[in-house]
């Protein structure tokens, strides 16, 4: 397995430890698929931190084709799919072959499909977390239902690679669950694209197939590893079904595209099994709770928004003592200059806490005021830098 190569981004500097992994938003991370995609279709597009297709396409070894799929499997680390590769003899067959990315921080659904979709970074496209501040509220936005988040067109300002492609010609169709449909965070990251609605898996793939009967781009998302991750954790029985369903459709979907066509797998993130004996809350700790206005992100990587007056400093020197070697903090600044965010565009600023909190091992940090119980007890979490959640593949296929 081999990863992809580009002009550097900016260095993480020294706060992460070298077991986490830091994040790449170049050829080497999910950034590069869809302009990798773009340039195997032969069209030339550079995204606004600088990834052109044609360097894309070669920095993965794509051929030159007329129909292209890309398919993420949500939930699919690269680290969870060799480790239960036993239920995916289709994917773990091209492992060998595949390389090796970083998603995004977080490395959660939200951030990743906004800088799939865009070929850029969660700092450009301003999906930063799975609960993040409207600076135009003031309140917290869910980015996954989009619930408080505003219009997706504002919030998300960056041109999409479908919108590049489909104003040059090209067809590009969306496919996914019903419920999906015309959402905002599908409008944010999957614009210029046609949405097809589908009952399931097996609804998508054959949908796929009857699309590619012209030449073009094809998206299919699938959520179903990821949800039976978060329910029952990763190591559970449950994934590996889920795991098998999903190896056994992707696998009739290279046999069911037109010859020729290229197929690309990859993911938005990994999963880790949370250790619930390693949870704070900050809602019920006062050394966490003192200076917090408002608590975003998700147990494993969250966004501290901090009261007028209090200095981000002293709330990032409280969250440090209290939580030790559990978590990696730093204020805004400095995650910013450290490139957790990739390119920061100036209206997405005000989003990011004014302290950012990346927890490591298999630690979680929750609000109760606004995480339910039920979501205080999932086994399976995601949002930071271990490389069960920052490492995913790209695997390829030509049918």
């Amino acid at each position: 397995m081999t990863a992809g190569t580009a002009p550097e981004t900016p260095s993480t500097g020294t706060l992460l430890r070298g077991d986490l992994v830091a994040p790449r938003y170049d050829t080497g991370s999910l950034a590069g698929v869809l302009p990798a995609a773009a340039g195997a279709l032969g069209h030339d597009l550079t995204t606004s931190t600088g990834i052109d297709a044609r360097h894309a396409r070669d920095a993965f070894g794509l051929p030159q084709v007329d129909r292209v799929v890309v398919v993420l499997v949500d939930g699919l680390g690269l680290r969870n799919l060799a480790e239960r590769g036993g239920h995916a003899p289709f994917l773990r067959g091209l492992l060998a072959g595949g390389s090796e990315l970083t998603t995004t921080f977080p490395s959660t659904t939200a951030a990743a499909l906004s800088v799939l979709g865009t070929g850029t970074s969660p700092g450009r496209t301003g999906l930063v977390g799975y609960t993040q501040r409207n600076p135009a509220t003031g309140g917290l936005a869910w980015m996954v239902q989009w619930n408080g988040a505003g219009d997706p067109d504002d919030v998300q300002r960056e041109p999409t690679v479908s919108e590049s492609l489909a104003a040059a010609g090209v067809r590009v169709t969306s496919h996914g669950k019903s419920r999906f449909e015309g959402t905002g965070l599908t409008r944010a990251t999957q614009r210029g694209a046609t949405y097809v609605p589908s009952r399931g898996l097996e609804d998508a793939v054959d949908a796929v197939a009857t699309a590619l009967r012209t030449p073009g781009l094809a998206h299919l998302y699938w959520d179903e590893v990821d949800r039976t991750g978060h329910k029952h954790g990763w190591e559970s029985w449950q994934w590996g079904d889920a795991l098998e369903a999903a190896d056994r459709e992707l696998r009739r979907l290279t046999r069911s595209v037109p010859r020729g066509t290229l197929v690309l797998v990859t993911a938005d993130h990994g999963q880790v099994q949370a250790d619930l004996s390693q949870q704070w809350d900050v809602a019920t700790d006062a050394e966490l709770g003192a200076g917090v206005a408002l608590t975003g992100g998700e147990p494993r990587a969250l966004h501290l928004y901090a009261l007028p007056g209090v200095d981000p400093g002293d709330i990032a020197a409280r969250w440090t003592a209290r939580l030790g070697d559990h978590a990696v903090v730093a204020t805004r600044d400095v995650a910013v200059a450290q490139g957790w965010f990739g390119p920061v565009a100036d209206h997405v600023l005000p989003v990011l806490g004014d302290v950012v909190v990346a927890m490591t091992g298999r630690a979680t940090v929750v609000d109760s005021r606004v995480h339910s119980a039920e979501a205080r007890a999932l086994p399976g979490v995601h949002g930071s830098f271990t490389p069960h959640e920052m490492l995913v593949p790209l695997l390829t296929v030509v049918a």
